[in-house]
């Protein structure tokens, strides 16, 4: 089994920052590539980022192109989102999640990702 656990969601003023983290933990399989999603009741989980196991490949929600960024330490087996200006319109619950198989390209597609994390919180308040 592989855990995930997120962790850096709260409460945030339009404008602001946070960083979120995603520890993993339990079976891991190298070269997993990791995906970040989010969720609002009553909306279907989107796609927000990805990143390939090295880090060398990123792809991006066009809605948090420019203003979040993702990368992964490897070595603490941890991967982050980095999210600026955040608005209004980004007050989600964050999940991150790992592809199904090692080396796995990235993907926007929720079935592609066998783990997922609980999710953290985020607020943004205008």
């Amino acid at each position: 089994q592989v855990q995930l656990v997120e962790s850096g969601g709260g409460l945030v003023q339009a404008g602001g920052s946070l960083l979120l983290s995603c520890a993993v933990s339990g079976r891991i399989f190298s070269g997993y590539t990791m995906g970040w999603f989010r969720q609002t009741p009553g909306k279907q989980r989107e796609f927000v980022a990805a990143i390939s196991w090295t880090g060398a490949d990123t792809d991006y929600a066009d809605s948090v192109k420019g203003r979040f960024t993702v990368s992964r330490d490897n070595a603490k087996n941890t991967v982050y989102v980095q999210m600026n200006s955040l608005s209004p319109e980004d007050t989600a619950v964050y999940y991150c999640a790992v592809r199904s198989f090692s080396w796995a390209p990235l993907s926007h597609t929720i079935d592609d990702y066998a783990y997922w994390g609980q999710g953290t919180q985020v607020t943004v308040s205008s």
